[in-house]
């Protein structure tokens, strides 16, 4: 028999946290998250999501043995400012057992008819930086820190209940040495001279501070014509800047200014922490950080998490400053792997950026849609 239980309390929210580490303990490619932050992202108290959101946390048993988890979530800006009628599900883990699937899915309608939504769509977080989808394809390919890593039947199960794909993300990856500076440094020039505009580099993390607010902005402009954009909201902003910010290499954030230092353009690069992360096995203390820290400094590979241009400037070359800046950064840095995190399939646009760069679709996710059941 099955039965499901809301996680609340801190014991709870552990133990639903906790149940990916058993799955998939003997999985070279699945990688742990930090315990105490995902105990913060469910934390109504600290993490902002929750003023234009709510969730509750799920997880099944049988014969008192965990067996999966889900959450159950709306995004009430989604909903309200955009008429989608939808309830989200996320962070769902199960075994191999479609009935603990169903009987998780369950509380996902239940949220949904209660407030006369009209479909469910996941797995997805709460907001467009939170991880994505389903692993379609790829799963001999290690994870990141930034999205999920499932089995094959995950797909399987939500087909079997009668889910078809809502959306198709890419990931893929390019070796460094394909990265040829005759593409975009005679370019480059040309653009920061016809627009009069002009990168900006980092060497410390509190330079990059002032300009975090500017550059969300830049963002929820960028993405907003994207039919899965929700806007980041003021609070949401402090949140991502102590999340991230401080993670991140500063000479893997570049920013590209006009005349009046206002920002066109910007790109967020991340150093893989993945192998740092299985060494630390979802605690940062007493090793975690030293292997998290020592992965910041000397990492090989990167993933390309964030970019976007103002859409006055979209079209105009402007992504060829900020290439030119990462090559010499990556060069000083010893860089091997390039690795682009997930981008969505119908998104020419971003495509068209690497084709220079020959990537290799590595991995593919999607969401799955399915009308509320009455």
């Amino acid at each position: 028999m099955i039965t499901i239980k809301e996680a609340i309390t801190k014991a709870e929210l552990k133990e639903y946290i906790k149940f990916p580490f058993t799955l998939y303990k003997d999985n070279p490619n699945w990688i742990p998250p930090l315990i105490n932050d995902e105990l913060t992202t469910f934390d109504k108290t600290k993490n902002p999501a929750f003023t234009s959101a709510e969730a509750y946390f799920y997880i099944a048993y049988r014969d008192n043995k965990v067996v999966g988890r889900i959450a159950a979530i709306i995004n009430w800006d989604e909903v309200n400012d955009q008429q989608k009628r939808k309830v989200r599900f996320g962070w769902w883990d199960v075994i191999d057992d479609i009935e603990v699937t169903k009987a998780l899915l369950e509380k996902v309608y239940e949220l949904g008819r209660k407030n006369n939504l009209e479909y469910v769509e996941g797995p997805m977080g709460f907001s467009n930086l939170d991880k994505v989808g389903v692993l379609t394809y790829g799963f001999d390919q290690m994870g990141s820190m930034i999205t999920w890593y499932n089995s094959p039947y995950y797909k399987d199960h939500l087909e079997q209940l009668g889910y078809v794909k809502e959306k198709e993300y890419l990931e893929s990856i390019f070796p460094f040495e394909n990265v040829k500076p005759e593409f975009f440094f005679k370019i480059q020039e040309l653009i920061k001279k016809r627009y009069q505009l002009r990168p900006l580099n980092f060497t410390k993390t509190k330079d990059i501070m002032p300009y975090v607010d500017q550059m969300f902005d830049l963002f929820n402009e960028s993405y907003s014509n994207l039919s899965s954009f929700v806007a980041i909201t003021d609070v949401q902003k402090e949140f991502f800047k102590k999340k991230y910010i401080g993670f991140i290499n500063p000479e893997f954030i570049k920013f590209v200014l006009d005349k009046d230092d206002k920002m066109v353009a910007f790109s967020i690069v991340m150093p893989s922490f993945s192998e740092a992360l299985k060494k630390a096995n979802g605690k940062l203390f007493p090793f975690g950080f030293y292997h998290l820290l020592k992965a910041r400094n000397n990492s090989k590979e990167v993933l390309f998490y964030l970019i976007g241009v103002d859409p006055e400037y979209q079209n105009k070359g402007v992504t060829a400053i900020i290439f030119n800046e990462y090559y010499e950064a990556f060069k000083l840095k010893g860089i091997k792997t390039c690795i682009r995190t997930p981008e969505l399939e119908d998104n020419v646009a971003i495509h068209n950026l690497w084709k220079h760069f020959d990537p290799v679709v590595n991995k593919r996710r999607r969401t799955y849609r399915l009308d509320l059941p009455k």
